[in-house]
């Protein structure tokens, strides 16, 4: 059973850094495709970034040149890199593993919480 743990939400000033991190264990890392997503409160659910087996990556045009996603095959770690934060960047960030990049077989994270603010 797949397992994912992330870690390194917190508070931040607008036009900082964070940088998230998500442990997948439980599985063959690189049977999986790996995302991030986003929940803002009275919002839907939204891609934020997603890297597939081959590390080809694709972005929600709101990150784009701000955010970077990667994976470490090594550590079972894909990571978010977040620069440039903006208040409506404000939300509980899960990330979300497709076993065989195939989102019916898809495994959330637990979330973690970003938030925004002067």
């Amino acid at each position: 059973q797949v397992q994912l743990v992330e870690s390194g939400g917190g508070l931040v000033q607008p036009g900082g850094s964070l940088r998230l991190s998500c442990k997948v264990s439980g599985s063959i890392f690189t049977m999986y495709s790996l995302g991030w997503h986003r929940q803002a409160p009275g919002n839907q659910r939204e891609l934020v970034a997603a890297i597939a087996r081959d590390s080809s990556t694709n972005y929600a045009d709101s990150v784009k040149g701000r955010f970077t996603i990667s994976r470490d095959n090594t550590e079972n770690t894909v990571y978010l890199q977040m620069n440039s934060l903006k208040v409506e960047d404000t939300a509980i960030y899960y990330c979300n593993a497709d076993r065989w990049a195939r989102p019916e077989f898809r495994t959330w994270g637990q979330g973690t919480q970003v938030t925004v603010s002067s």
